[in-house]
């Protein structure tokens, strides 16, 4: 039998191994190591960089929250957040905020407040808040829908821009700074940084003097310890000031309980406004009306009825709800809520013109006629009804 040679120029094919052409494919072993670590380069080199770009800010935001942490324990009527707030305000008016803090605290101002908004749900637990009762639970929802629907009206009557009328009606009627924050947040206002300043000045102001009026009030008219914890809870405005008074008054863990009931409110709060904004929106598109002002998505960006935070809010309220969350971390959690949120708002502090606001004295009306009428509605409610 005859056999050709192979012909000049011409290659001899033999069969792959069994599972040779599965390893060619594969890189060899150094090969990998090499992508590894280049990989592995490229991701410390971006870190280095993020690092590079937000550590100014991040670290005078630090700074800033050591700051209100320690004159809160010596006010403690006064939160760490509202002084955050009050020092990035100071920052801005008399330094400035340079380029170089910019990334950083437009970083806490969004991203940090987000993170403290939901764990701010870990706080709420829905067995303890059912368990005051449908009276308490009722006078805390009148009270609430009533000064959150009533305050842009009245706003608008004496001249509040919408922003600032929404704000202070958030302020007031949920939970002082963070649902200001919140509302802020998710609302996308035109006027926001201004807005939010007046609202926070709202806050500090009534919520304070509401720590000697409230109790006194409640003396002169004979209301009972367990009306004075609903009235309280119902009424005042940050849950630091609840406190206060529920300490001294020797009704705290009532009190504090009726205020987290009314901080509950604040996700289906946020998430009407959003979806009304979205439907006027959605009828200017369509020739039925023109846009108002503080309807106008700001960027062009579509606002979602729910924002993903306010859901984690409400999923933090359901983890809660479970009685799954060891004692330690519910311990630890209004702490850290308290540090992440002054650190927010400590950016967002920054941007607001102390000058502009304090040329706003009828921001300050509308403060507190939106408190009055939170404080009235919350009391013939106890009265009636506790």
């Amino acid at each position: 039998m005859l056999t050709s040679s192979p012909s000049p120029g011409s290659r001899t094919t033999h069969p792959p191994a069994p599972g040779a052409t599965r390893w060619a494919r594969l890189p060899s072993l150094s090969a990998r190591s090499a992508v590894s670590g280049e990989a592995g380069g490229r991701w410390v080199a971006r870190v280095r960089a993020q690092a590079a770009l937000l550590g100014p800010g991040l670290a005078v935001t630090a700074a800033a929250v050591v700051c209100a942490t320690l004159v809160n324990r010596l006010v403690p009527a006064v939160t760490p957040a509202v002084l955050a707030v009050a020092a990035g305000a100071a920052v801005a008016s008399v330094a400035g905020v340079g380029d170089r803090l910019r990334p950083g605290l437009a970083f806490v101002s969004r991203r940090v407040l987000r993170v403290a908004i939901a764990l701010l749900g870990l706080q709420i637990a829905v067995p303890q808040v059912l368990a005051l009762g449908w009276q308490s639970l009722a006078v805390v929802a009148v009270a609430t829908g009533l000064t959150f629907a009533v305050t842009p009206p009245i706003g608008r009557r004496l001249g509040v821009s919408p922003g600032t009328s929404l704000l202070i009606a958030t302020g007031v009627a949920v939970c002082g700074a963070a649902a200001i924050a919140a509302m802020r947040e998710s609302t996308d206002l035109p006027d926001d940084d201004e807005a939010a300043a007046s609202a926070l000045g709202v806050v500090v102001l009534y919520g304070t003097a509401a720590i000697a009026f409230i109790p006194l009030l409640a003396s002169a008219i004979g209301l009972s310890p367990g009306q004075l914890a609903v009235w309280t809870g119902a009424a005042v405005h940050e849950v630091a000031q609840v406190a206060a008074i529920g300490a001294a008054s020797g009704v705290l863990a009532a009190a504090v309980t009726v205020k987290l009931g009314r901080v509950i409110l604040l996700a289906p709060l946020v998430a009407l406004t959003t979806y009304r904004r979205r439907r006027v929106t959605a009828r200017a598109e369509h020739g039925e009306r023109p846009v108002p002002a503080a309807a106008q998505p700001q960027g062009g960006k579509r606002l979602p009825v729910v924002p993903l935070f306010v859901a984690a809010f409400l999923a933090m309220v359901a983890v809660r709800s479970t009685g799954l969350v060891p004692e330690a971390v519910t311990a630890a959690l209004p702490g850290t809520t308290n540090v992440l949120m002054a650190a927010a708002l400590f950016g967002l502090g920054t941007g607001i013109d102390v000058r502009r606001l304090v040329r706003g004295g009828r921001a300050a009306l509308l403060g507190g006629i939106a408190t009055a009428i939170i404080a009235a509605t919350s009391l013939a409610g106890v009265a009636l009804l506790v």
